[in-house]
């Protein structure tokens, strides 16, 4: 009996803490994306989204589909979520207005991030399946009859049939509706005993834009994207080839996403898309600022191959002396010389890494007329801003070189304040490519987001061929 009653509290605590798991609910596995702190279960509709003023736009952080370069807009979807607010403000009561706030995020953590409750709506700019994804719903169509489009450089082999792909390579952005296209073309390959396609998956630091920039410097062979995009794209960047008489898929139209039980919000988008007319001029901007930035070159030409072949041996040295890949000196000196310890530019930079006198004499280096003296004081001057500024673990290895290239370009304390700034808007402070990148457009202009894109663009390619160039 006194067994008994010492066990008895023990039962009633047992009993205590079953009852409380079962009133708290089954547990759901997280899905991809920034995690916020709000409710999975809770669902704004359009009275909720009048009351707070607010209305919140997931888009694709891709640079097509949003963003805004000094006050002056270049993203697809920009022009679209203005007339939804003018839209929207046109019925409200009077005296009252909302405001729509963008949150980008990547295009595969769109519909994760809507299924939070992160956003109101999610807005891709590109095709997107909701596949399995739970309580959300597909409006209208934005762009209806919308084809995948090969796309490759001018001057190499137009295509016309998929046999010709077979053992071709084709590289996609994450999340690209291309890939199960692909995937298909293959089984159908393998069906005629066709070599596959080769699918090549880039970097996540690489956008639809950024691929195209590189299939037109001859770096990435051929890649898909959506007919408006190559279109778009093939505006800036002339040497940009689109087969059009290929047909990969039935065409499909590109949407807008709410949640389920938002039904008078997506009643209400539904009404609004299917009047909408994009403005006549709405890429003008567009053209005029990215007509003459998007020019990368192929680093991997064969006279260039010689000339890093040259000055391999320097760059290792110094890179391994202060603890990074060489091949991102490689690609800064690409930028910055094509590889020609001869150059010189303004400010007194000179040589294969174009730094300045007061820079090298800043970490030690007094002299930077030969090309050993150059680049060693190139590597510690970057390993500096590394060590001093963006020595956190919260970065990962590219985003930790992007912000030591960007502060190179600007200035660690401006680069710095722009983090903060970033994280005043919700953005993560933490990446550079397509978040705190933003602040620098808004802020300063391309130049800067156009540099540190080159050099990981030169960097990925030279990455891409790693064991031929280090062999």
């Amino acid at each position: 009996m006194p067994g008994t009653l010492r066990l008895m509290p023990r039962m009633l605590l047992t009993i205590v803490l079953m009852l409380g798991l079962l009133v708290s609910g089954p547990v759901s596995a997280r899905l991809a994306g920034p995690q916020q702190n709000v409710p999975s279960t809770q669902v704004r509709d359009l009275a909720q989204i009048r009351s707070s003023k607010v209305l919140r736009v997931l888009v694709n952080q891709s640079r097509n589909s949003s963003g805004e370069v000094k006050g002056e807009p270049i993203g697809v979807e920009y022009h679209r979520m203005k007339a939804l607010e003018h839209y929207l403000n046109a019925r409200m009561p009077e005296g009252r207005t909302m405001r729509i706030k963008i949150i980008p995020r990547a295009k595969d953590q769109l519909l994760g991030a809507l299924q939070r409750g992160e956003g109101d709506i999610a807005a891709p700019g590109e095709l997107l399946d909701l596949g399995t994804s739970r309580g959300l719903k597909a409006s209208a169509p934005v762009l209806d009859q919308v084809s995948l489009q090969l796309v490759g450089r001018k001057g190499g082999r137009s295509i016309s049939r998929v046999e010709q792909l077979a053992g071709r390579t084709i590289v996609l952005t994450p999340a690209s509706a291309a890939g199960s296209a692909l995937h298909e073309i293959n089984r159908k390959l393998a069906l005629r005993k066709l070599a596959p396609i080769k699918i090549e998956w880039v970097d996540p630091s690489l956008a639809v834009e950024d691929v195209l920039e590189m299939v037109q410097a001859g770096i990435y062979p051929l890649t898909v994207v959506e007919q408006p995009i190559a279109r778009r794209w093939a505006r800036v960047m002339p040497r940009l080839r689109l087969d059009t008489r290929l047909h990969l898929t039935t065409p499909e139209a590109v949407r807008w996403y709410v949640r389920r039980d938002a039904t008078m919000l997506l009643a209400t988008v539904d009404r609004f898309l299917q009047g909408y007319r994009a403005p006549a001029n709405q890429d003008a901007a567009f053209e005029r600022i990215y007509r003459r930035l998007y020019r990368v070159h192929n680093p991997l030409a064969r006279r260039d191959r010689q000339r890093l072949a040259s000055v391999r041996a320097v760059l290792r040295k110094h890179a391994a002396a202060q603890q990074m890949d060489w091949l991102n000196l490689a690609a800064l000196a690409f930028k910055e010389s094509t590889l020609n310890p001869a150059a010189r530019g303004s400010g007194g930079a000179h040589g294969l890494m174009q730094i300045t006198p007061s820079a090298a004499r800043r970490v030690g280096i007094k002299n930077i007329s030969t090309v050993d003296g150059n680049v060693q004081a190139s590597a510690r001057y970057l390993a500096l801003i590394r060590r001093k500024f963006f020595a956190s673990p919260k970065l990962n290895e590219r985003q930790r070189m992007a912000f030591v290239l960007a502060a190179y370009n600007l200035g660690p304390e401006r680069v710095q304040a722009m983090r903060a700034e970033a994280r005043r808007r919700g953005l993560n402070g933490d990446q550079w490519f397509f978040q705190t990148e933003r602040i620098a457009m808004e802020q300063v202009g391309m130049g800067p987001v156009s540099f540190v894109n080159s050099v990981n663009k030169y960097f990925l390619a030279f990455n891409r061929e790693r064991a031929s160039l280090e062999r």
